[in-house]
């Protein structure tokens, strides 16, 4: 198979676009915009980043990975699976799924080619134990397996590319976490002198953990100056709230940006109030990392289970 950025051409590097906004501005802040939701219409953002090596190191082998009823990573998944002419297979958590009417998420993956196999939640938070990761092979043969979220070595591999991309150009990076990979890999982009921030969109407090593990993996050790701010889950993965909501909608209209409410949104406020807060020195330059745009609404579910 060739390399599948020759078959996809991605908009490589994506574009960073400056926004002014009073909040940041009147703190003497500049506000830049990494639009790495343009960098493919059909795999968008980190997902192309996360999924490029992976894909490669399958060479055209079919690839079994995990993801909720509304996995933005599964749909990708599958979208590569079909541009690039290689067998995908989903493995969705929750057993109860398989005798309903498939949600739009879904069966956009089973449009784009995607065999989904759905699993109960026990066995789903069992994925990475030997027992379920035997029986899938034995149902699906030889698959080239990738994670929940697609963040793995070569993941964090992949968007390192992320932070060399913004080298010379910004203070701080951030970007909104669900499995960590991204957050790994941008730490690792950047130069001396510049500071990855996460902000995880789930409660639990364990993503610290999960994002030394993927380093540790992926470059041998902790790489680049990366921290995480977790008051901004707004209840959880898909949850939401009226001053969230309020936010978005805000925004928007501000700058003509549509903004993804899972993520994104995310972001943006927490950034916003941590301006307020003065977190960010005067003549500051900070990216938010765009990682997506709206699509199909979520339901208060996760997709990124702990």
């Amino acid at each position: 198979m060739n390399r599948p950025e020759t078959l996809l051409r991605p908009r490589v590097p994506s574009p960073l676009q400056e926004v002014r906004d009073d909040r940041f501005a009147r703190r003497g802040i500049t506000l830049l915009l990494k639009r790495d939701d343009l960098i493919h219409p059909d795999l968008p953002g980190n997902k192309w980043r996360k999924l490029a090596l992976n894909l490669e190191a399958a060479a055209g082998r079919p690839v079994l990975t995990f993801g909720g009823a509304y996995s933005n990573h599964l749909r990708a998944t599958a979208a590569a699976g079909r541009l690039l002419g290689f067998p995908t297979v989903g493995v969705v958590r929750g057993d109860e799924l398989a005798h309903r009417p498939l949600n739009p998420s879904l069966a956009r993956c089973a449009a784009d080619g995607m065999r989904l196999h759905f699993v109960d939640r026990t066995a789903y938070r069992a994925k990475a134990s030997p027992e379920v990761l035997e029986g899938l092979l034995s149902l699906f043969g030889d698959v080239e397996v990738i994670p929940e979220g697609g963040s793995n070595a070569l993941a964090a591999q992949g968007c390192a590319a992320l932070g060399r991309e913004l080298r010379g150009h910004t203070d701080v990076a951030a970007v909104a976490c669900g499995t960590g990979g991204t957050l790994a890999g941008l730490a690792a982009g950047l130069e001396s002198g510049q500071r990855a921030l996460g902000v995880p969109v789930l409660r639990g407090g364990f993503l610290g953990a999960d994002v030394t593990a993927l380093q540790d993996e992926a470059f041998g050790g902790r790489a680049g100056d990366w921290s995480l701010d977790e008051r901004f889950t707004f209840g959880g993965y898909a949850r939401t709230t009226p001053e969230l909501d309020s936010f978005a909608a805000d925004f928007e209209d501000r700058h003509g940006l549509p903004v993804e409410r899972v993520y994104v949104a995310k972001l943006l406020f927490a950034l916003t109030a941590l301006a307020e807060e003065g977190a960010f020195a005067p003549g500051s330059r900070v990216s938010a990392v765009i990682t997506g745009t709206p699509d199909t609404p979520s339901p208060q579910e996760s997709s990124v289970s702990r």
